[in-house]
């Protein structure tokens, strides 16, 4: 009888010991995840990026790595110039340093392509659209 009362005390207390591992916390349906991880890098700076250069050819795709490298691309109205962009992922939170763009311009010589500068703030400009535009992509995954 003494076996049995302390085996019905044993399992009690696992029993309520049990509970006490469970941590649930309420998530708020307002707080979006800033880290998604199914791919390599933050998928809203990946969605984001890949938005914003649509218009442009891609020359490679790298999810996991977190690069995107364009093809050269030259306007219509501008036929004599044309740009290469490259745009590096570096981390799975959605962060302003989180993201870095590259650009390459070339204007047409007598001899062929030169190098060029790019003009200035287009760099930035990239960036920054590509960061509103991954916000907007949070937001509105929680907010319907």
């Amino acid at each position: 009888m003494r076996r049995f009362g302390i085996l019905l005390v044993g399992v009690a207390l696992a029993g309520s010991l049990g509970a006490c591992g469970k941590k649930d916390r309420p998530r708020t349906a307002a707080e979006a995840p800033a880290r998604l991880t199914t791919i390599g890098v933050n998928a809203y700076l990946w969605r984001a990026a890949l938005d914003t250069i649509g218009f442009m050819p891609l020359a490679q795709v790298d999810s996991n790595g977190g690069i995107i490298i364009t093809d050269w691309y030259a306007t219509p109205q501008s036929p004599n110039e044309r740009v290469k962009v490259t745009i590096a992922i570096l981390d799975t939170e959605l962060r302003a340093d989180a993201i870095k763009v590259t650009a390459v311009r070339q204007t047409i010589a007598g001899s062929g392509w030169v190098d060029a500068p790019v003009r200035p703030g287009t760099v930035q400009k990239l960036e920054e659209t590509i960061l509103s535009r991954a916000r907007d992509l949070r937001r509105s995954q929680y907010n319907g």
